[in-house]
């Protein structure tokens, strides 16, 4: 008889579960609350999975869910009914209520029995938890953890290795505990037309970690929705809710607040993503776009090291409590890894969009020295070869071979669907190079410095690309995505002209032939910009940066669009995210299928897709403030 296929090792699917969460603390569970069901399930903190099995009983049998309700980011109530409490006849006398909220350290879990029966009810109440310290990129990676030993003391229940401590407390419970198992149950009374509630908590410290949750709330303005279409106001509500159960700061500058880049498998710092939420939350105020420039300027780069891919003035692209080893993709980084291309730039346009926001010039004064370093970055260090372009190669043989927003390994691809070699110079590299160069010279003119050699060099930047990225194929004149290692331009054609346009690298009539691009059938799908267009033979509806729509690309666009006076483009590409946002009920995912809209009634999710994302959820205060907001 043939033995077994062994089942491989495949990472979680996240587009049937639900999320709760209050950074750095995040809980994955099936729509009932039990966890176990789903590879993804479980209480996360600062990165570690510290519960992965929850199983609710009463009267010794599984409740019957009917209905999930989201309150807010960190707080969910699951509704079911109990029926094996009920008199007779059809209706629910007795409903269960099951309320999750998520905290910084762990969370909180109150069941309540509420009864209109005429008299009391006495049941058993149980919760059968499974014990967990799985590092999340195990989880994501498919793989098993370790199970570690559960201690019960009295009314409490320990686990803990080297640096994470796990501690449940369930008042009035009696507690049982076998290898990672421990159950906690109650004997309660419902008074007649009366209610009861037990409950329990868990709370985890990690002496590992590096991010922590803000001492203070969230310091953002609420945008006027008044008058606004109605999907664009629930989305903007929804949005500013996550972002809110999102806010991190590191432990090194603790008064400096960031959003993590997103749930469940980026809840920390990411150079890139944490930037581009700022940007698009600057009309909201200054709080997170000054906590994200300090946060990332206390760790810019001070020497050349291959290993980290650290370079002098470089911006970070991620932290981490650790090693980071993606299993089976021979990608190992370091705590502190800086391989992005395009986060220093970024850094300057957000320090740049503050100062043409109105932001107090003395209080920007602080990050000169940053902004001078990430400048002479770009130009001695980002153009690695002197041609007046910035490229990428990962020199560590283990980092990420793709280093702009699109950092899969097949995400820059000839037309025929033949991956491009490096080092690789990125289209919109070279429009935010242009942005930071010319907003950093106008902020160092006011400070009283000579942004005179910055505008030269963004002319540098600006002939380099017209002479070398644009090109004419079957779908039309537009730039290439990128230049490879041969200097040759790379065929397709993608959302990256998305990022072009509002930056100062596009003359008028190349703006104009950019913008119908966007809008034309081969990337418009109707509920966003696919990332590649049909045209293409690598074109896949589910493919990761070759045909999903990912929400804060098409965001971006939509906003470069409006600053270039294309207001029908804008607003066209605008709906289709509106589409989406109804179907996703208001919680846009990083991304979803590139199918058109004339042919499915909705976006298929992409399954693995972070959700709640920040970037995503910063998109609804992008579209807003381009519509007129």
């Amino acid at each position: 008889m043939q033995a077994d296929t062994p089942t491989p090792a495949l990472q979680p699917l996240l587009h049937d579960a639900v999320c709760t969460l209050r950074a750095p603390g995040q809980a994955w569970s099936r729509p009932d609350g039990s966890m176990g069901g789903g590879a993804i399930d479980g209480l996360y903190v600062s990165d570690v999975r510290v519960l992965r099995g929850l199983e609710l009983r009463v009267g010794d049998r599984p409740v019957e869910h009917i209905s999930t309700l989201l309150d807010s980011a960190d707080t969910t109530r699951f509704v079911s009914v109990l029926r094996v409490l009920d008199g007779p006849g059809a209706d629910p006398d007795v409903r269960g209520t099951l309320t999750r909220t998520v905290t910084a350290d762990g969370a909180r879990h109150a069941f309540a029995i509420t009864s209109r029966l005429p008299h009391p009810v006495t049941t058993r109440v149980e919760f059968v938890l499974e014990a967990s310290l799985d590092d999340v990129q195990v989880v994501k990676a498919g793989l098993g953890g370790g199970a570690p030993v559960v201690t019960v003391d009295g009314g409490a229940a320990t686990w803990s290795d080297a640096a994470v401590a796990v501690r449940l407390d369930a008042p009035d419970a009696t507690l049982h505990a076998s290898a990672a198992t421990v159950t906690a149950s109650w004997t309660v009374e419902v008074p007649a037309r009366g209610r009861a509630t037990v409950g329990f908590t868990i709370a985890a410290t990690d002496a590992a970690a590096v991010v922590a949750a803000p001492a203070t709330p969230a310091s953002w303005s609420f945008p006027d929705l008044a008058g606004v279409d109605d999907r664009l106001r629930r989305w903007v509500h929804r949005s500013l809710d996550d972002l809110d159960a999102l806010r991190l700061t590191t432990l090194a500058t603790p008064d400096a607040e960031f959003v993590a880049a997103g749930a469940p498998w980026f809840f920390t710092l990411f150079g890139r993503d944490s930037l581009w939420v700022a940007r698009m939350l600057v009309p909201l105020g200054s709080g997170i776009p000054l906590g994200t420039l300090r946060t990332l300027a206390a760790m810019q780069g001070a020497a050349s090291d291959p290993s980290t891919a650290e370079q002098p003035g470089k911006i970070l692209h991620e932290l981490r409590r650790g090693e980071l080893h993606i299993p089976g993709e021979k990608i190992t980084l370091p705590p502190r890894y800086f391989g992005t291309v395009d986060a220093t730039a970024l850094w300057i346009c957000l320090l740049a969009d503050l100062h043409r926001a109105g932001h107090p010039l003395e209080e920007l004064r602080e990050f000169q020295p940053a902004l001078e370093a990430a400048l002479a970055w770009m130009r001695d260090y980002g153009d690695s070869d002197g041609d007046g372009l910035l490229e990428y190669v990962d020199e560590s043989g283990h980092g990420l071979s793709n280093q702009g927003w699109k950092d899969s390994g097949d995400s820059v691809q000839w037309r025929d669907g033949t991956l491009a070699s490096g080092p690789v110079a990125l289209c919109e590299v070279q429009a935010y190079a242009v942005e930071a160069a010319l907003g950093g010279a106008e902020l160092l003119d006011a400070l009283g410095a000579d942004g005179t050699p910055w505008r030269a060099w963004a002319r540098t930047v600006s002939d380099a690309f017209r002479a070398r990225f644009w090109i004419d194929t079957p779908e039309g004149r537009y730039p290439a995505i990128a230049l490879d290692g041969a200097k040759r331009p790379v065929d397709t054609l993608t959302s990256n002209l998305g990022h072009l346009l509002g930056t100062g690298l596009l003359s008028a009539e190349e703006a104009r032939t950019v913008a119908g691009h966007l809008v034309s059938p081969a990337l418009a799908s109707g509920f966003g910009l696919r990332t590649l267009s049909t045209g293409a033979d690598g074109y896949w509806p589910l493919g990761y940066h070759v045909g999903s729509v990912w929400t804060h690309d098409t965001a971006i666009a939509v906003s470069g669009l409006a600053r270039e006076g294309f207001t029908a483009e804008a607003a066209e590409l605008a709906e289709g995210l509106l589409r989406a946002a109804v179907a996703f009920d208001y919680r846009i995912p990083e991304l979803y299928s590139g199918d058109a809209a004339a042919e499915s009634p909705a976006p298929v999710p992409y399954p693995a897709a972070c959700r709640p994302q920040g970037w995503s959820a910063a998109s609804a205060i992008a579209v807003h403030t381009a519509l007129g907001g």
